[in-house]
């Protein structure tokens, strides 16, 4: 643009003409720096072209135009997220986890196209993100949409304009549908949980579930500031391209796709036999640590695109294609030291303090020990190299330790006599051999996680209350137990270090909040051993109030589901301390939901057994378990024989595959519903939380 030309002084098509080169300067410099990753002009440059548009637009809002540049940044919040019926169903991949199972689908492949076939195919990379599909109408971007079940998503169009390197307008006025992969490139991940523990906040698990949480804002806004990318793969529909550019092989197909702008897989190639295939798939594990996102697999499939059509397409996945899923990753390391934790129910964990390691998207430095007959069992010592490894990709944990390495100056661990937080001495758990615990009610480590508890999401979802304003609040003499909070003013916390007038207005508005949590809830976060969400859920069904719960015998609660001897005798013990039961009677006192407020439990799923995996389409996992438990549904965290239903969403992982094997039936969400019978999706509501 001429440094000599004065856009504010232009009318008329003058005006329009400088506006529409303008777009067209900065979607050409943001492909060169987001897609093309080989900028021609500074970011201030680009600022500074960017911040003159806006200004324009912002004094001609009759020249908008839905494909300018401006619109990354999203419009106003939405209220929820628009149901879209997909043209084209996207469908999962069938997964394989080891080399022998890869070599029986190529050999079902083969033998299906016959003695004379001579197939190739691609190998890529599997991104670690979730499925959307972007349809474009005469080269314009018109509608982003999640891949939800397969033939039903979410709108996100919004969020989706926030990434960059998804082209708003095409170079030619093609009307067509695409796939791709959203994902948080692990740069963004690893600054995103720095800022978050900075503000105290909960850390994101993983760039996968980081990515999903993001795309899935309300507010455009929050989604621009997390910097999601994308890689495209796909064309959806063959008669949406009739251009003169219908590529016959999936090679051809990303060639063409990066011709059209949109940023395409890297990393793949062609292989015409296994052995080919087993080499760059490992060739691409051996990759994994390098590349700026994650990575969970890799994805086989036949090139050919004419091919593919005569395979067809399976119920749920297509015959032409299979993902090579890794094993967990598992590195070594050096144990430098072993430190104890004290949880909030007294009981003593060593953790490994580990040389940091690269390890499944995050970086690890400490890693769970479980027990002292853990760390006996597996010889374990401090200064050894061990193995580690992410339980369900999410915990770190210590496999084993390599004898073999060992210089002579590793040493034996030995569990404390004494709490390394109240210096009370410690005793073996006559429940649980392998726990050793500090009996002392009054330990500050056991106040202070059974405050971050209380105030758990799970429990009474105290938003900004973590695990260093706690130890702010205790250690200034403001909090003694539980009920404390609930006097606590703003002026008492506005001068403690990181609060402020503001913040601490803020807490002490989610505190107040708190208070009509609901009894589940209460009962849960009020930390009885052996009791968890679920447990709570059924004293709050059974007895209805937290003073009928307090007065329940041993006897009773024996006879509730799920219930045997040591948890209701934990119950029981809980509500019999005078320190506990007055408790109680303060949060009774404060004004907190002590009653069930929970809709008349009918019993329509009754006897009936679901697991969940993978992301609905419009509900969370915990929103859809409440709805089975509230119809007398019970929810398992594992396929077995006993499963009567699995209810698959994106995404859907090794519960699926564990389900195919053993032939359980498998539903989606709106399966699900009809069988709820009376719960709708509109009744439903989204949970914002990543």
């Amino acid at each position: 643009m001429s440094d000599h030309i004065d856009p504010f002084e232009l009318r008329g098509e003058a005006l329009e003409n400088y506006i529409s080169e303008l777009r067209k300067t900065l979607l050409y410099h943001a492909k060169r720096y987001y897609v093309d990753d080989d900028p021609e002009i500074s970011d201030f440059e680009y600022d500074r072209m960017y911040a003159e548009l806006l200004k324009l637009e912002e004094a001609h809002p009759e020249l908008d135009d839905p494909a300018s540049p401006t619109k990354r940044i999203g419009g106003a919040p939405l209220d929820k997220f628009e149901k879209v019926t997909h043209t084209v169903t996207m469908n999962s991949l069938s997964d394989v986890f080891s080399f022998d199972e890869l070599r029986d689908f190529l050999a079902r492949v083969e033998q299906t196209l016959g003695e004379e076939a001579h197939p190739v195919y691609s190998v890529e990379p599997k991104i670690d993100g979730l499925s959307v599909s972007l349809q474009y109408e005469n080269g314009i971007l018109v509608r982003g949409a999640t891949r939800g079940d397969g033939t039903t998503g979410e709108d996100v169009t919004q969020n989706i304009k926030t990434i960059f390197s998804i082209p708003l307008t095409l170079p030619e006025p093609l009307t067509l549908c695409v796939r791709g992969e959203v994902y948080m490139p692990r740069a963004v991940f690893e600054r995103l949980n720095a800022e978050r523990e900075k503000n105290n906040q909960q850390l994101l698990a993983n760039p996968r579930n980081a990515a999903a949480g993001s795309l899935r804002q309300l507010d455009p806004a929050v989604c621009a500031e997390r910097a999601l990318d994308i890689f495209v793969f796909n064309f959806q529909d063959g008669s949406l391209y009739l251009d003169g550019h219908a590529p016959e092989n999936h090679i051809e197909t990303l060639q063409r796709l990066q011709a059209l702008g949109f940023h395409t897989l890297e990393n793949y190639t062609r292989a015409k036999s296994a052995e080919d295939i087993v080499a760059h798939i490992e060739l691409l594990g051996q990759m994994r640590d390098s590349l700026a996102y994650d990575i969970d697999g890799a994805v086989v499939k036949i090139d050919d695109l004419a091919t593919r059509r005569h395979l067809g397409e399976g119920t749920n996945t297509p015959k032409w294609a299979v993902a090579y899923k890794y094993p967990p990753e598992c590195k070594q390391t050096k144990l430098e030291s072993i430190s104890i934790a004290v949880g909030r129910t007294g009981v003593l964990t060593p953790t490994a303090n580990l040389s940091p390691v690269r390890l499944a998207g995050t970086t690890v430095s400490r890693a769970t020990l479980h027990n002292i007959d853990f760390i006996r069992e597996r010889g374990i010592r401090i200064g050894d190299i061990v193995s580690v490894q992410k339980a369900g990709d999410i915990i770190p944990e210590v496999v084993c330790a390599h004898p073999e390495k060992r210089d002579g100056s590793e040493t034996d661990f030995h569990m404390p006599t004494h709490c390394p937080s109240c210096g009370e001495p410690v005793v073996r758990d006559a429940d649980d051999g392998a726990a050793v615990r500090c009996t002392n009610a009054a330990c500050p480590a056991q106040l202070s996680r059974s405050l971050e508890h209380f105030a758990s999401k799970d429990a009474m979802n105290i938003d900004g209350l973590g695990p260093q304003i706690i130890e702010l609040l205790l250690t200034n003499e403001l909090i003694h137990d539980a009920a404390d909070l609930y006097s606590l003013a703003p002026e008492q916390m506005e001068n403690l270090d990181r609060m402020g007038k503001k913040s601490a207005r803020k807490l002490a508005d989610a505190i107040a909040a708190s208070k009509g949590a609901g009894l589940e809830r209460l009962i849960y976060a009020l930390g009885i051993r052996n009791v968890g969400a679920v447990a709570a859920e059924a004293l709050a069904a059974r007895y209805g109030s937290l003073d009928a719960c307090m007065k329940a015998t041993v006897e009773e609660l024996c006879t509730l589901n799920d219930f045997g001897m040591i948890t209701a005798e934990c119950v029981v013990n809980y509500f019999t301390h005078p320190q506990n039961l007055a408790l109680c009677e303060r949060l009774i006192a404060a004004g907190l939901v002590t009653t069930s407020t929970a809709a008349p439990r009918t019993e329509q799923l009754a006897g009936l057994t679901f697991v969940l995996t993978g992301t609905l389409p419009t509900m969370s996992r915990d929103e859809a378990s409440a709805l089975i438990k509230a119809q007398g549904g019970k929810v398992s965290g594992s396929v077995s024989k006993k499963t009567d239903y699995v209810v698959a969403g994106e995404a859907a992982g090794s519960k699926l595959t564990k389900a195919q094997e053993l032939g359980v039936a498998i539903i989606d969400e709106s399966a699900l519903l009809d069988m709820l019978g009376a719960a709708s999706q509109e009744t439903i509501t989204t949970d914002q939380d990543t």
